[in-house]
């Protein structure tokens, strides 16, 4: 992605956010056109499907230009023939600020917190395939989401601890989020105010493991912890460790073993509406979401990252993306190099 054509997206864009504008500023619109109409029938089509309803005619008129404004930037940029497509998900009638504040909620502090693991990184001598899913190999539960809670670095940690347990054991049980959005909530955790995976981890060092989904269901919100069922223990890990940042190789040798947690910057107006393909969108390196990497390959000669994601099953590709490996800046795609980790079980 070259910075001109990312320039370009962002005016067009900043232009279609100008017309959502004054078609929301109107008062006495005009008489909808033939392509209104149509626009309208599609629109009522997309909200039919995603069960959206509003409380007021007003909101139901705003939320229409917002669907419309990111219709044409969808358009836009799948005119130019990418690597990728957008679709209008269900995050269409959303600006892009709003999507921030409510999906995104890794917290990271401009740099990585005192080092607390009891493993070093190691490569061994593992031999590193050209490709590898985990998803295959029966290591990764079913897509979740997080709905309007900060709580993505909750499900990125328990995607690599879940992972990690079916390696080890044989089984896969999925884990609670809910407890640790409830019970890890301190200094750095903040429930669905968002968190840090590491901390995910030692808490679950220091709890002597985690309860599974079923005891301790998600509700989507804080609440208050229960210690009862918190020690309900379903899976428990031994440390955990970072990967040396800046490195992909170092990555693809981690993720040959083991799903591992990783943040990255997912508040590009590309990435909130990705459907498919190898994500090579602008986005930044401001780290602000939790995820889960399952899995690399190739998909014509380009490398990606398997990526799962915690927005459910009607965000990119039922749920997951690929995102672009490989990056000549050693950030990686959307900062994806800058801070990963994964759980370590030695038992």
């Amino acid at each position: 992605m070259n910075i001109t054509s990312s320039v370009t997206r962002n005016n067009m864009l900043a232009i279609v956010l100008v017309c959502v504008l004054c078609v929301c500023t109107d008062a006495r619109p005009e008489k909808p056109t033939g392509e209104v109409t149509v626009m309208e029938k599609r629109y009522k089509t997309w909200l039919k499907q995603h069960g959206k309803t509003y409380n007021s005619k007003d909101e139901w008129n705003m939320r229409f230009g917002i669907y419309q404004s990111n219709l044409k930037f969808i358009e836009f940029v799948n005119a130019q023939n990418l690597s990728y497509k957008l679709t209008d998900n269900e995050f269409a009638d959303m600006t892009n600020f709003e999507f921030q504040t409510t999906y995104l909620g890794y917290k990271r502090k401009g740099h990585w917190l005192p080092q607390n693991q009891q493993h070093s990184y190691n490569v061994g001598n593992y031999a590193i395939p050209s490709s590898i899913d985990w998803r295959k190999k029966g290591a990764v539960t079913r897509i979740k989401n997080q709905d309007s809670c900060g709580s993505c670095w909750a499900f990125s940690a328990l995607g690599a601890v879940e992972a990690i347990n079916q390696i080890k054991t044989g089984n896969l049980v999925s884990l609670s989020p809910q407890e640790l959005v409830d019970c890890n909530f301190g200094l750095d955790n903040h429930g669905c105010s968002g968190g840090i995976m590491e901390k995910a981890y030692e808490f679950m060092m220091l709890n002597g493991g985690i309860s599974s989904d079923e005891d301790y269901p998600y509700k989507g919100r804080q609440g208050l912890c229960n210690p009862i069922i918190a020690r309900k223990i379903a899976a428990s890990i031994t440390g955990y460790v970072r990967i040396p940042e800046r490195n992909e190789t170092a990555m693809q040798a981690a993720v040959a073993r083991q799903p591992i947690s990783v943040a990255i910057d997912a508040s590009a107006s590309e990435f909130q509406l990705y459907a498919d393909g190898v994500f090579t969108g602008s986005c930044g390196k401001k780290l602000n979401h939790g995820v889960l990497v399952v899995g690399y390959g190739k998909d014509k000669g380009v490398g990606y990252w398997i990526v799962k994601n915690s927005w459910g099953t009607g965000w990119g590709n039922k749920g997951y993306m690929k995102l672009h490996r490989g990056s000549s800046d050693k950030r990686g795609v959307c900062g994806v190099a800058m801070e990963s980790s994964y759980p370590v079980k030695d038992f």
